[in-house]
């Protein structure tokens, strides 16, 4: 079947193709009658206008975009991710906005995504994710013009808004309690460390390890999956100095961990403390059940929704300090025993 036109539509109107032009797009020079009858006759035959007309026409897409260079596989059993799209879907949908999802392979291909969905009008506005150090993406999306909203920080953000969290204030928190439970060896299972966030956790973990004397404080890197923190968590426990407590830079590798801990012999809590980044409901289903730094995920996305349809819509934005993730002990973490 013949794809319906903008003539089709004129045509069955009995109007011109400029006035269904106006009316599709919300412009003016149509009546409030007229404009009904044309969106009744398009939605009835199934028109709707191209990309490249819109971009022509200057109508807005009600579509915001995420691109994320992340693997799929990943994204599927992260938690995190799942949270923060519920979120950000909640908010949108009560605006009528629509969230066009990309995984991509680089940055590269990132920028190149910004500017084909810019170019073609397919969104009006972007989140930013997995921030870096002189990330290339900043002045990329400065340079199109592009609305865009940056889901981390603080800084390196250049001049576009920010929704972010201090992470730095409940690493430190989360090592203070270890250290009250007596812990002096412990470890932390990292994420990505090209990621502005691992970096400032990383940062902060080395600056309060050293201001409580804690000499034999570690980091080793992963990437947020199950099988590398499991990696993470043999060389750990292999090692002479074996740490006595283990941080790990989300759920999903913390679990990992308790089951690497639980293969080799130890007890958890007894011999082993585990505490996850971004708490979940799966961290309650383990047994024990882990102690876990929490937010409220979907909140998060609906707080970074909510700051880039403001900058959409011409608004001033800036950057938005959300809460910080809190400390919830459970039964994974104890004093550690006497060795």
């Amino acid at each position: 079947m013949k794809r319906p036109t903008i003539a089709d539509v004129a045509r069955r109107a009995g109007v011109s193709k400029g006035a269904v032009s106006y009316a599709l797009n919300g412009q003016p020079g149509v009546s409030e009658a007229t404009r009904q009858r044309i969106l009744a006759i398009a939605a009835e035959i199934g028109f709707s206008p191209s990309s490249a007309a819109r971009a022509l026409s200057g109508a807005t897409a009600k579509a915001v975009g995420l691109a994320l260079c992340r693997p799929a596989r990943i994204l599927g059993i992260e938690p995190f991710f799942m949270e923060l799209i519920s979120g950000v879907e909640a908010e949108l949908s009560a605006r009528s906005y629509a969230l066009t999802l990309q995984v991509v392979a680089d940055q590269d291909a990132e920028i190149a995504v910004y500017r084909r969905w810019w170019a073609e009008r397919r969104v009006d506005g972007v989140f930013v994710c997995d921030l870096r150090t002189d990330d290339r993406r900043v002045p990329a999306l400065e340079e199109l013009q592009l609305p865009a909203v940056v889901i981390g920080g603080p800084g390196h953000t250049g001049t576009l808004a920010s929704v972010w969290s201090d992470d730095a204030a409940a690493l430190v928190e989360t090592v203070e309690y270890l250290v009250a439970l007596g812990h002096r060896r412990i470890a932390r299972v990292g994420g990505l460390p090209s990621l502005l966030h691992t970096e400032i956790r990383s940062d902060a973990f080395t600056e309060v390890c050293a201001r409580l004397g804690l000499d034999e404080a570690s980091t080793v890197w992963s990437d947020y999956t199950g099988e590398e923190g499991a990696r993470a968590t043999r060389r750990l426990l292999s090692s002479a100095a074996r740490p006595t407590a283990v941080i790990y830079d989300n759920d999903v590798m913390a679990i990992a961990g308790l089951s690497v801990a639980q293969e080799m012999g130890l007890q958890v809590p007894g011999d082993l403390s585990i505490v996850a980044w971004d708490d979940s409901p799966l961290c309650q289903l383990v047994h024990p059940p882990l102690t876990a730094l929490g937010r409220d995920i979907p909140a998060y996305g609906a707080h970074a929704a909510r700051q880039l349809l403001a900058a959409i819509a011409g608004e001033p934005v800036s950057g938005l300090q959300d809460e910080t993730a809190h400390l919830t002990p459970r039964g994974s973490t104890a004093p550690p025993r006497i060795r």
